[in-house]
């Protein structure tokens, strides 16, 4: 991989995805144990969208003698507004100075914001997060990545391997599943764990909501500029909404039962959400999901206005029932076991950089790449059975070829996916479409 200097605001750089060169680049596994003792720490956004631009306060607000240094996005009106975000938000809480020729564009902006940090907020779209974590981690740089951290089975592997090397290297890594840093949460799984419900063997989990935003084509935008702009509906960008949302509430599945699946079925299409603007993915996916264990998880997701709202959990044991959303442990004769007061609690996406910086000064390591990366290919292997309409392994798709995120991109490429003379793009067909 090649990793030269570019000039920044390059929109025309290529960028080279291939993992080989990496391999090359010397480091010592000691590099980072003493960032500890490191007064500032300088921290770079890469991705200043809304959740680059959440991440990044709440980095500043996690540590006093934390430093915004660099900001880097594939387009620079999106930096410019999140930057301006961030300092109103800390409104002279915290000065907020980064400097114009610390301001990087194009797709290469990752490289220069990364190279003068000590930690780096990865939220660009996650169909780039392994390229960005594999240089990061390379580059012996603190983590904090959102979800999901891949959009195909390649970029998962990927990230698994560069996690490997996160942990030689004494680095920490935190993926942004709030719900594992979450309080309430916290508390019912320790209950869970002490067998208070007993041996868990089915549940329910949900993303169901009206949708998100949609960015309409605009007269003389490029293929690239137009997927890059409406990135949520595009694979090789978004992985679906299963995965960049639903991975929340599948995670937790994963975290309660405490393996992963070893196979998935289900169903999925396009109902309502089936306009020119919404490019190739589903409305809605309803997916069972089955366990080495005997456990049986039922997945739910779906994206259309007008429908009820459901994000939540909830688990059958031998014993009782858990419902997260109601904080509250239940036998089967109606009895209450446990109940968690919620009030007062501090936010979890705060929490999750409060244990990160607390760990980088105290010379521990958190490393959430395992279960991140997992839980990712779990969602990932829903798409693939709501996609083809087959039951999908968990071998099959480890071991899935399939590689969504083209390398060697700029602004001139054009992109894999395209859509038809009448603006539409390919949608997957179950039945046709293959893993």
């Amino acid at each position: 991989m090649n990793y030269k200097k570019i000039n920044r605001r390059s929109f025309v750089k290529k960028t080279t995805m291939g993992a080989g060169a990496l391999l090359a680049v010397p480091y010592s596994a000691d590099a980072m144990v003493n960032i500890g003792s490191v007064k500032k720490l300088k921290l770079a956004v890469v991705g200043c969208g809304g959740r680059g631009t959440g991440a990044a306060v709440q980095a500043l607000r996690a540590d006093k003698d934390v430093e915004l240094v660099a900001m880097a996005d594939a387009f620079p009106d999106r930096l410019e507004n999140s930057l301006k975000n961030i300092s109103e938000e800390l409104d002279g809480e915290i000065k907020i100075s980064v400097k114009e020729k610390n301001k990087f564009t194009g797709f290469n902006a990752f490289k220069k914001a990364i190279d003068i940090s000590d930690v780096v907020i990865l939220a660009s779209p996650p169909g780039f997060r392994p390229l960005h974590f594999e240089y990061a981690i390379h580059n012996e740089k603190h983590v904090f990545m959102e979800k999901p951290v891949a959009v195909d089975a390649f970029g998962v592997r990927r990230v698994l391997k560069s996690a490997k090397l996160a942990t030689q290297k004494k680095l920490n890594v935190v993926v942004g599943l709030q719900r594992r840093y979450q309080k309430n949460y916290l508390a019912l799984m320790d209950r869970i764990r002490k067998n208070e419900i007993g041996k868990i063997i089915s549940g329910q989990v949900y993303w169901n909501s009206p949708g998100v935003w949609v960015r309409k084509r605009l007269q003389g935008q490029s293929e690239m500029e137009y997927q890059m702009r409406n990135w949520y509906y595009f694979n090789w960008l978004c992985g679906d909404h299963i995965l960049e949302q639903h991975i929340h509430n599948i995670d937790v599945a994963n975290w309660i039962l405490d393996e992963y699946p070893s196979s998935a079925n289900g169903m999925g299409g396009r109902e309502v959400r089936n306009g020119l603007d919404h490019g190739q993915i589903f409305d809605h996916h309803y997916v069972e999901f089955n366990y080495p264990s005997g456990a049986v998880i039922s997945s739910q997701c779906r994206h259309q206005p007008g429908t009820s709202r459901n994000v939540s959990e909830r688990f059958q044991g031998t014993k009782g029932v858990v419902n997260f959303r109601k904080n509250k442990l239940i036998d089967y004769d109606g009895n209450e076991i446990y109940s968690y007061d919620q009030k007062g609690d501090k936010s979890p996406y705060q929490i999750e950089h409060d244990k990160l910086f607390k760990s980088i000064r105290e010379r521990n390591v958190i490393n959430d790449t395992d279960y991140g990366a997992k839980s990712t290919l779990t969602a990932i292997m829903g798409r693939m059975a709501t996609y083809t309409g087959q039951e999908i392994t968990w071998d099959q798709i480890m071991n899935s070829k399939e590689n969504l995120v083209p390398d060697n991109l700029d602004w001139e490429s054009t992109p894999l996916v395209n859509p038809d003379k009448d603006g539409r793009y390919p949608i997957p067909i179950p039945g046709k479409t293959k893993i």
